[in-house]
């Protein structure tokens, strides 16, 4: 199926900073067999201290892939790729601007624009296997290159390929004006470019976790996962012992867009979009793969670019929150 995208940035004056705040009631459960808080199917407890309510035991979904968050008291738990605009996650599944949930199938290493504005543009290159059985090929985001400000900034993200899963070693690859970015390996560490100060790039874990934001314009979570051998058993997937297909789960919040911004995410954002996918079908599919199609990462000639072109409709201002914001992961 289909996916999208991410980011990368130069190296100069690394700054150290305090891992941002969690909030009390939210827990999050990264389901390893190594590291993090819990496995797949045990539970993490929750007390309610004010109220002297009995511990309840919360579980993370089989669906949660990489990590669920348990809301305590309640211990309600749900994944970050179900609900939040802006969500782009394994195989891809979109949650558009509109919150409506939609598939974008691409094609295996071609690069396509998931949104771009005036002042913005953010492309994503996919990666896939192609299953004998079926007329399209299994994609998932490997990379994401950002266009952004009046000097035509460009950050890459991207998930370094693998043969083998090793959740302690570092998959993620930081570039900033064709400059690599190297962050220290304890979570919480900072990273921002003089010439483009309100850009920063702040580890959300000691490997494989990243919040990007260009303060004003955007807000970027994204971790760099595999296919695991029994996710590639039960959906056919093709996994070979060489390559485990580590890419991108993305998470998005932008402000101020402008009223013409476009992209397979983008024109979600839109007053006028009307969405015309089946909403009802297990897998609405968003077509016209055609409008979106890139000739690379950081190129904006896809048939529906906005970037550095007059914009025909002020900014709405109106940038969308989501769970996925950087206070809680």
């Amino acid at each position: 199926m289909a996916a999208a995208a991410v980011l990368v940035v130069c190296a100069a004056a690394l700054a150290s900073a305090a891992t941002p705040p969690k909030p009390s009631s939210m827990v999050v459960i990264t389901p390893t067999k190594q590291g993090g808080v819990g496995k797949r199917n045990s539970a993490f407890t929750c007390e309610d201290t004010r109220r002297r309510r009995p511990k309840c035991m919360a579980t993370c979904p089989d669906r949660c892939r990489t990590k669920c968050l348990v809301l305590c008291p309640t211990c309600k738990t749900f994944c970050l790729c179900d609900f939040y605009p802006g969500v782009s996650c394994g195989d891809p599944r979109f949650t558009g601007g509109d919150g409506n949930n939609f598939y974008f199938h691409g094609k295996k290493d071609r690069d396509f624009c998931l949104l771009s504005d005036a002042a913005l543009h953010v492309n994503a290159h996919f990666i896939g296997k192609r299953n004998a059985a079926m007329s399209r090929d299994f994609t998932w985001i490997q990379a994401l290159g950002v266009l952004f400000g009046a000097r035509h900034h460009r950050l890459a993200l991207a998930a370094a390929r693998a043969a083998r899963w090793d959740p302690a070693a570092d998959h993620l690859e930081l570039t900033f004006d064709d400059d690599r970015v190297d962050l220290p390996r304890h979570d919480g560490a900072r990273w921002s470019p003089p010439g483009a100060p309100a850009l920063s790039v702040t580890r959300t874990a000691p490997a494989n976790g990243v919040v990007v934001e260009l303060r004003g314009v955007f807000r970027i979570v994204a971790s760099a996962v595999p296919i695991t051998r029994e996710e590639s058993r039960a959906h056919n997937y093709g996994v070979a012992d060489d390559d485990c297909l580590v890419h991108l789960d993305l998470g998005f919040k932008f402000e101020a867009l402008t009223d013409d911004v476009h992209g397979v995410l983008g024109q979600t954002y839109r007053s006028d979009y009307v969405n015309t996918l089946n909403v009802t079908s297990n897998m609405p599919v968003m077509g016209g793969a055609a409008n979106f199609l890139t000739t690379g990462l950081f190129a904006t000639d896809c048939a529906v670019a906005r970037f550095a072109k007059p914009a025909t409709v002020a900014g709405t201002g109106a940038g969308i929150s989501m769970v996925t914001d950087a206070k809680y992961v």
